[in-house]
């Protein structure tokens, strides 16, 4: 036998916070009429057939695909800035696809070479995965939504900011202005701002263009940079407005000082779009029908959860972007999350998005028509 101490392999993370969730789904799925799950926000509608197309063209791909995209996948990345998000001339140089969004924000604090001492700030209600990347890398973590808010100490080892605009769950959508005063602080501190806006297309009222409203701001939009993209990355995902959650498809753009150390980087580590994947990518961004025609399926399904919501209860808060819902009844929010249960309803528990999400519970509209029906039924139903 070895005379070697014995040592514990891997990394010390807390629990992944959605398995508390395990029980509540099981008590859903005792509901007569099946479980609806409305928690998770993964797509539930068809790829688009232009994406399918394009992906199974591409599938002969016997060669290694580049970490920093094709040229022509950066070039329909940086016509889609232009086009859809109001960012002109992105240079293609400056535009890098990821294996998902979700890869990029748990690495990203340790490519940029953060350690410990370092701060990284993220929203006070966030997708608990800003925290574990700055875990990861040996950084610390902090919960604020403005610069302003920390002491100088902290402020002053600042450096990384997440921004999460239109935000994950809450939906809030920070105008250009509130960006621009949030960059500014951040630059005059020497901070990265990374822009986590993968909800962008799925703006409601104000914030629908084809509705009459505004377009949700970018952070490379001149309004907020300021014409320079000088420490900002904008991060961006296909899954939710094209239905490609599957194929782990999205990009980061911006500051060329930083993305060309992150192709090197990324390039050492293996970090690489799937060739056939890049190929979709290019069809996806390259057709808008299809992100309108899901943006109006995902409407309809709004439409029909937020009375239903209010009538159990429920008080909607924000929720003006984005694939979720966000609402409190006042109470514990497990609380909710058993009320919505025994209707044989999954929802999302506010308690794992961060200490101001308690009360809260998060609806995802990526239910199928028929499953979103069921559910604004049973709230109906149960109506006090």
């Amino acid at each position: 036998m070895s005379s070697v101490p014995s040592r514990t392999f891997g990394l010390d993370l807390p629990e992944y916070p959605w398995e508390a969730m395990a029980p509540y789904a099981k008590l859903a799925a005792e509901h007569p009429d099946g479980a609806v799950n409305l928690s998770i926000g993964t797509p539930v509608d068809p790829t688009p057939a232009v994406i399918r197309e394009a992906l199974a063209a591409a599938a002969d791909a016997p060669g290694y695909p580049t970490t920093h995209g094709t040229p022509a996948l950066r070039e329909a990345i940086a016509a889609w800035y232009a086009r859809r998000r109001n960012v002109p001339g992105l240079d293609p140089q400056n535009i890098m696809p990821t294996v998902g969004s979700k890869e990029l924000v748990a690495w990203l604090p340790l490519l940029l070479g953060l350690g410990e001492g370092d701060v990284v700030v993220r929203p006070t209600v966030a997708y608990p995965t800003y925290d574990m990347g700055a875990l990861l890398a040996g950084a610390t973590p902090v919960a604020a939504d403005n610069l302003e808010e920390l002491d100088d100490d902290v402020r002053a080892r600042v450096r990384l900011v997440w921004v999460n605009s239109p935000g994950n769950p809450t939906g809030i959508v920070r105008s250009a202005a509130s960006l621009r005063t949030l960059v500014d602080a951040a630059r005059n501190i020497g901070a990265v701002v990374a822009s986590d806006e993968c909800y962008a297309e799925l703006g409601w009222d104000e914030w629908d263009p084809s509705r009459g409203g505004q377009p949700v701001p970018s952070i490379l939009d001149p309004a907020v940079s300021g014409g320079s993209h000088e420490l900002l990355l904008s991060v961006y995902s296909l899954s939710k407005q094209s239905n490609v959650a599957g194929y782990r498809a999205a990009f980061v753009a911006g500051d060329a000082a930083i993305l060309a150390n992150l192709v090197n980087s990324r390039k050492h580590a293996g970090m690489i779009v799937p060739a056939p994947v890049q190929a979709a990518m290019i069809a996806a961004l390259s057709d808008d029908v299809h992100v309108a025609d899901q943006k109006d399926l995902y409407r309809a399904r709004r439409e029909l959860l937020i009375p239903a919501l209010q009538a159990f209860g429920l008080d909607i808060r924000h929720s003006e972007a984005g694939l979720y819902l966000w609402a409190t009844a006042g109470e514990d929010t497990w609380t909710t999350i058993e009320r919505l249960a025994r209707l044989g309803i999954v929802a999302g528990p506010g308690v794992i998005y961060g200490d101001a999400g308690a009360g809260f519970v998060r609806i995802a509209l990526t239910g199928s028509d028929e499953r979103v029906a069921a559910a604004a039924g049973r709230l109906s139903a149960a109506a006090p």
